[in-house]
């Protein structure tokens, strides 16, 4: 294996995508050579012999010193078995698979972040068919929706009311049994606005705070947000680093709720995209990912 050589796992649709380009750039920078792959065009046998056991678009292939997964939320169980075989095989998977599945599943995360003694807002997995009385009595309204994987603000309903909530309930066919959805305690104080958290190596290296522009109670850059510096304090950075440990993480993107004048953690994504986190910060966080996966391979001092 050449020491220099490592795959971005990434989906052939986003290849263009403004982060992928960004690690591009930073990686030739550095001096790593890094090849573009699609994992569903990858096939894995699992025999004694490791060497040609990765097919990429059915030819064998040499392995790789490093594999950067870019999947996020879109992480099928044919792409998790693929990581997990590089893992195998040895080659050095940023982020791990277990990490990626800690947080691919919304309440797992939240589980794991509750055991570990940090703050999240109150959470309870509905079960079918869903009591609206129970929901009332136990979470209250308003109340947050989400379905288990989700990313960019998709898949969050907020619910004002009782009445609403049963409204939302059939608008979005989440009375389905084969949906899996969890209901939040709303923070009122967070209405549209949060903080993106960027972690890489157990050290904050960006936050930004994101607004709504058109009362919208999520804040993604995505669904049309704009993002302001925010500056990092202790509370920020201890919440920020210790849910990235918890859940294993060595890049992460923390979202953080305002919450009475401390916060809450509202999820941790394993795929942050850090276009608006570059373009409001002005942080290279492409160069400090790049950088981490150096010092990572050994290769920091050249």
């Amino acid at each position: 294996m050449h020491n220099r050589f490592g795959w971005i796992l990434v989906k052939d649709k986003f290849w263009k995508a403004y982060e992928t380009n960004r690690l591009i750039e930073e990686f030739q920078k550095q001096n790593i050579e890094i090849q573009l792959v699609d994992p569903n065009t990858i096939d894995i046998f699992v025999n004694k012999d490791n060497k040609k056991s990765i097919l990429v678009n059915g030819e064998p292939s040499d392995l790789p010193t490093f594999v950067f997964p870019r999947t996020g939320s879109g992480t099928t169980y044919h792409i998790k078995a693929v990581i997990r075989h590089f893992e195998r095989m040895g080659v050095t998977v940023i982020n791990s698979s277990d990490a990626i599945d800690n947080v691919k599943d919304k309440l797992y995360s939240h589980q794991i972040l509750a055991q570990s003694n940090l703050d999240i807002p109150k959470t309870m997995l509905l079960k079918h068919p869903i009591d609206v009385e129970f929901v009332e009595k136990n979470i209250g309204f308003p109340a947050i929706i989400k379905t288990i994987s989700g990313s960019y603000g998709r898949g969050v309903f907020l619910a004002e009311t009782k009445k609403q909530f049963k409204q939302l309930l059939t608008m979005a066919e989440l009375t389905k049994p084969g949906y899996n959805i969890i209901i939040q305690e709303f923070i009122k104080d967070t209405w549209g606005k949060d903080l993106r958290v960027l972690v890489v190596n157990n050290k904050v290296v960006g936050c930004m705070m994101r607004q709504s522009k058109d009362d919208d109670f999520r804040a993604n850059i995505t669904r049309g947000g704009e993002g302001f510096p925010y500056e990092v304090n202790e509370k920020i950075e201890w919440l920020s680093v210790e849910s990235s440990k918890a859940l294993g993480l060595d890049i992460a993107g923390v979202d953080l709720l305002f919450d009475n004048g401390g916060y809450k953690i509202c999820e941790v994504n394993s795929n942050p995209g850090f276009e608006g986190m570059e373009t409001y910060t002005k942080k290279n966080i492409a160069g400090e990912i790049v950088s981490f996966i150096k010092l990572k391979l050994g290769l920091s001092n050249e």
